[in-house]
């Protein structure tokens, strides 16, 4: 008993011992609960600068990517051209200014850093309840981890891509909305006298969209960096010394390559639910399935991939940038070796 550093009481002294049994176990337990949570905090931050970090670097071609989702009528014109990204970015550039391709941009942080943070921390709590061990490590399992994540994230802060979409999609320049005021055009639309449920507009397709598309995210990068860490490719694959630990190329084809795939499987659910999210500034509110119909109305099955370049172009870098991110900054928070 000595050797466990814990002085035995005398009988005489039962209640103490009661007491300080209680007393270890309490602080035990606390302990164990301050280094969850602080892990949990430490994979959120993470995940929030990663998210961050990937938005930024794509903010431009999000920013004419919305314009031509919701066939807006300046821009439409250039959605049909190969080098029509580049022919509305200029045109966009010129006609407002250089910050104007970033318009929405601060929305979209606000948005992306809880988003990304709920996304990726709820991904590695599902799958330490859903995979429990090596043998339960299926892609159906990470497919249904990765789903579920980005569920929880998307629900949690729609009302602000909901302000971000309407943001990017105003061109005037001239007493140009703040959030403030979207927020109020929002609440306050509707036959009704509005409400809370206004920022949820459009949450059906969103949540048919993020299903599938976080989970082949989540799925995919996770299969290729599994297959970039067999023994045939591991020595062009990993870093030195390492048997586990890809190198900074190699994370990124990870990412880039799961984005390509989660954006074309989501993409035609993605364009229904941009065109319901500004419906009402158009004038043209409508469900789902309404929606669609108008789409393939207007330009058939190609108008449910209208801006699908743009959204490779953008995907790669931007899942590349957010996996790669998340993975250095989980090293640096002590999370991984």
């Amino acid at each position: 008993m000595s050797g466990t550093g814990i002085s035995v009481p005398t009988a005489k002294d039962s209640s103490t011992t009661i007491e300080e049994s209680h007393h270890v176990y309490r602080t035990s337990k606390s302990n164990k609960d301050s280094r969850n949570l602080d892990i949990a905090l430490r994979n959120g931050l993470a995940g929030g600068v990663a998210g961050c970090a990937a938005k930024t670097i794509v903010a431009p071609l999000e920013r004419v990517r919305i314009l031509f989702q919701t066939s807006h009528s300046h821009f439409v014109q250039y959605s049909t051209h190969w080098n029509g990204l580049i022919k509305a970015a200029r045109d966009i550039q010129m006609s407002y200014g250089i910050s104007a391709l970033f318009k929405g941009h601060s929305a979209s942080l606000v948005r992306v850093f809880p988003y990304a943070s709920i996304n990726f921390l709820a991904y590695e709590q599902f799958r330490a309840a859903i995979i429990v061990s090596s043998e339960k490590e299926t892609p159906l399992r990470r497919f249904l981890c990765g789903s579920m994540a980005g569920a929880a994230s998307t629900f949690v802060t729609y009302p602000l891509e909901l302000i971000r979409t309407r943001l990017a999609f105003e061109t005037v320049q001239k007493n140009p909305s703040s959030w403030l005021g979207v927020s109020r055009k929002i609440y306050f639309e509707g036959a009704v006298s509005g409400g809370l449920s206004n920022f949820y507009r459009a949450i059906a397709p969103t949540m048919l969209g993020i299903l599938p598309y976080a989970g082949t995210s989540f799925l995919t990068h996770d299969l290729i960096r599994d297959w970039l860490r067999l023994p045939a490719l591991a020595p062009y694959t990993l870093e030195a010394q390492s048997s586990t630990r890809l190198t900074a190329v190699a994370q990124l084809c990870c990412g880039a390559v799961a984005g390509i795939v989660a954006q074309t499987v989501s993409y035609p659910i993605d364009i229904i639910r941009r065109r319901i999210q500004v419906g009402s500034v158009v004038g043209a509110q409508s469900g789902i399935v309404e929606t669609a119909q108008r789409i393939f109305l207007e330009r058939g099955v190609r108008g449910f991939y209208v801006g699908l370049t743009i959204g490779y172009v953008k995907m790669a870098p931007m899942v590349a940038t957010s996996f790669y991110v998340y993975d250095r900054m989980k090293r640096f928070f002590g999370l991984i070796e």
